[in-house]
């Protein structure tokens, strides 16, 4: 009983978000994924006609609705506290990084679990980048790594991510005429907008409330030995299985002929790798700085920004994956990458006093 008192939060939010993203994979959204925060960024700023890449443009409500759920949730629940201007600049590139990795991997740490949830082994391979990229990342902390302290700023400034989300959302409902929406392709798979966003919402609420975390869950377990929020990545995990099975999405677990997915096992692990050390440093996974950036957290608006600028650029670039496998430049990519973020790192090491 003690244990569910404690923990009962984090892993209701674990299987309620997986099963979300099995739900919506059941209407219409691509298999494997439901719902990701790389994938959706980059197919939103596709729709915008940031990218060119035709089948993966479609501006996506639950992105949207992640962040106006942890608005609504914020504001009701008096947490919505505008800070920001720590190291901004910095975050953006730790944020383009980010999305630079994922989109190697081809998905989030958010995704990476729903692949394993449907079987994908080559997900297990993401997780291991991961959780070493986590490791290095912690290794800096330990070091004494920091950006410095987030000032509070004036309550119009914390609304700003929330109000590009309506804009969006704005323009997803009454201009469709103004954007690009996929034929063919995972930017053509989708579920209705009105459940899609909804379905976003209450994730952002959830995320907001528990603040669960991808990076988190591991981080806390080796720098504190608390496995709190890594109860939540479970859950998502045997959500997303068991969900699969009983709505007949299927499981099926192989390396070869998943869906939007390679086999190349080395660059798996380095994309996840990447994404795990620049979240580490940036203070948690992609899906944690879209729900910050609802609740006012500036800084995590900047950081989502850096994300959906190295989306369009990993797309204008051919630097993204394909189920071909990793190109040449996205290798190069990932390799600039992990020597920009581990500059950052090298850079920010506070002086620790004795």
């Amino acid at each position: 009983m003690q244990f569910i008192k404690k923990h009962w939060q984090v892993i209701v939010t674990g299987l309620v978000v997986g099963l979300v993203a099995v739900a919506l994979t059941a209407l219409g959204n691509p298999k494997n994924m439901g719902i990701c925060t790389a994938c959706f960024l980059r197919d939103t700023v596709g729709g915008l006609g940031l990218h060119r890449a035709e089948v993966v443009q479609y501006i996506r409500p639950e992105i949207l609705g992640i962040v106006l759920g942890a608005l609504a949730i914020s504001l009701i629940g008096k947490e919505f506290a505008p800070k920001g201007g720590s190291a901004p600049m910095l975050r953006f590139v730790l944020g383009f990084c980010v999305m630079i990795g994922a989109l190697m991997f081809l998905g989030c740490p958010l995704r990476m679990v729903i692949r394993i949830g449907g079987g994908d082994l080559n997900a297990i391979i993401g997780l291991v980048g991961f959780a070493l990229g986590i490791g290095i990342g912690i290794i800096f902390l330990n070091k004494g790594f920091s950006l410095k302290r987030s000032y509070d700023l004036p309550k119009l400034e914390g609304f700003v991510p929330s109000a590009i989300a309506l804009g969006l959302l704005a323009l997803l409902l009454f201009g469709a005429g103004l954007l690009f929406f996929s034929e063919s392709g995972p930017g053509s798979l989708r579920a209705p907008i009105a459940i899609s966003l909804i379905a976003g919402a209450l994730v952002g609420i959830l995320l907001q409330r528990s603040r669960l975390c991808m990076v988190g869950g591991i981080r806390d377990v080796v720098m504190f030995k608390d496995a709190h929020l890594l109860y939540g990545f479970i859950a998502m995990i045997v959500a997303v299985l068991i969900g699969n099975l009983v709505v007949g999405n299927g499981v099926k677990f192989s390396f070869a002929d998943q869906p939007i997915a390679h086999a190349d096992a080395l660059w798996n692990l380095l994309g996840m790798l990447l994404v795990g050390f620049a979240s580490v440093l940036l203070g948690g996974c992609p899906l944690r700085q879209l729900t910050l950036a609802g609740s006012g957290n500036t800084d995590s608006g900047v950081a989502v920004l850096g994300m959906a600028v190295g989306a369009a650029v990993a797309h204008n670039f051919k630097l993204a994956s394909s189920a071909d496998g990793p190109t040449a430049g996205g290798r190069v990519a990932v390799l600039i990458c992990l020597v920009v973020v581990a500059i950052i790192g090298f850079a920010n090491l506070q002086k620790q006093k004795d």
